[in-house]
């Protein structure tokens, strides 16, 4: 089933002869069996979540004597614990509908449904498939999948280098808080060589002159020499540090500053495959015509928003990302109204950072959009958050389209436009 062209409608099971609903676990699958019109057949059965589990459960559904492709099979979203099961069964030529494990929770709660075991879990997606509700998640192509895999660990590995970041100078300061008058950054790369070598003023006072001056110039010979040494040395001789816990202490931030050593080295690789990734990518190459847009938001809209055409209007990509808004009001009580969130949050980060630098920029038309709502008596805030869902308006239009940027269509600025089209407002 094509998840892209279906995305917006319900499954019918009148067309299919029975539903499968499976409850996909790490080790384990569980799956019951039952009739378009809610009788069971199979009850949930248990196999495993790997190569054997798969034969059994392709046996039991073979035994049913219909083609595959009159055999509806729901399962949840779950992590990556279902991605083998998926590929499996669509080769077997099964209808298989991925379900957002959103859906299926609301569908219980719809249902009074209290309880929640593995085996519920399979009647529940047996339900819902047959109920006409299922709304088909969408599965990412091949490049997709790559934009989603290299950009998510990106995002992971930068969350622990500033982590960290953050220890090292923590521990610094107790353990030599002069060091950055020499290293403004410690996190630097020569800095980190010396302290992952002599964590500490009391390391760098045993060390000595030479032997800090040694490894200086094997780090940075063009750069530091001796008199760097000697700096660091009278320093940590005459270093404030509290003397509590050293050895502990000189562990902890040699392990730190070899930890953020590799994870920096890592995103290296990383940002040198997602360059690669980028280079290739036709979609990227009609994002990257935004000024606004720099190589980071470009990855994360890529990966997140995936195939834009699956979206048949422009506002369920704006809700896809949460970027839509929430009303809540009864009677009299005038609810505050505010964005649902409910999307992606990694899309909403970016184009809100992308928003904050098009202000810092004068032939942004993007500011100038902002500045115009601003005179119109919006707040500073609900502007940018306008100027956000223009940003994704444009990045679902040149996706969509591949047409050259235009940023008149933006917001008319004066002088001459810097690029060439987006959407129409």
């Amino acid at each position: 089933m094509s998840a892209s062209k279906s995305v917006s409608s319900p499954v019918d099971p009148a067309g299919f002869a029975y539903v499968v609903g499976i409850d996909v676990g790490s080790e384990r699958l569980l799956y019951t069996i039952c009739h378009p019109d809610k009788r069971p057949l199979v009850k949930a059965t248990e196999v495993g979540n790997d190569r054997t589990g798969f034969g059994q459960l392709d046996a039991a559904l073979v035994a049913l004597r219909v083609e595959p492709t009159r055999i509806l099979i729901g399962l949840e979203a779950t992590s990556r614990y279902n991605e083998n099961l998926y590929q499996f069964l669509t080769e077997q030529g099964y209808t298989v509908c991925l379900l957002h494990p959103r859906q299926t929770h609301q569908f219980a709660q719809q249902r009074g449904l209290r309880a929640k075991t593995d085996r519920l879990d399979a009647a529940t997606i047996a339900r819902l498939l047959t109920s006409g509700e299922a709304r088909v998640g969408y599965v990412p192509d091949e490049l997709i999948a790559t934009y989603r895999e290299l950009e998510r660990l990106h995002s992971q590995l930068t969350e622990e280098s500033a982590r960290y970041q953050n220890e090292i100078h923590a521990l610094l300061s107790v353990v030599f808080p002069e060091f950055t008058q020499v290293f403004a950054d410690p996190c630097g790369a020569t800095a980190l060589g010396v302290l992952t070598r002599y964590p500490g003023a009391a390391a760098i006072t045993a060390a000595g002159v030479e032997a800090v001056m040694a490894t200086l110039r094997e780090l940075a010979p063009r750069r530091y020499g001796r008199p760097t040494a000697v700096a660091v040395v009278r320093l940590a001789e005459h270093s404030v540090a509290s003397g509590v816990a050293t050895a502990a202490r000189a562990l902890a931030l040699k392990v730190l500053c070899d930890q953020l050593a590799h994870t920096q080295a890592n995103l290296a690789q990383l940002e040198q495959e997602l360059d690669r990734l980028l280079d290739s990518d036709a979609g990227a190459s009609t994002l990257q015509s935004v000024p606004e847009f720099g190589r980071q938001t470009i990855t994360v809209l890529r990966a997140e928003l995936g195939d834009v055409s699956r979206f048949r209007r422009i506002d369920q990509a704006v809700a896809y990302v949460g970027l839509d808004l929430e009303v809540r009001q009864s009677g009299k009580w005038q609810g505050q109204v505010k964005l649902s969130k409910r999307g992606s949050g990694r899309v909403r980060r970016v184009l809100y950072l992308a928003a904050l630098r098009s202000l810092t920029r004068k032939d942004s038309p993007f500011a100038a959009y902002y500045h115009r709502l601003v005179a119109r008596g919006l707040k500073g805030c609900e502007a940018l958050m306008a100027v956000m869902r223009k940003m994704l308006l444009v990045a679902c239009h040149l996706l969509r389209s591949n047409q050259p940027y235009d940023p008149a269509k933006v917001c008319a600025v004066p002088g001459p436009a810097p690029h060439t089209l987006s959407p129409g407002a």
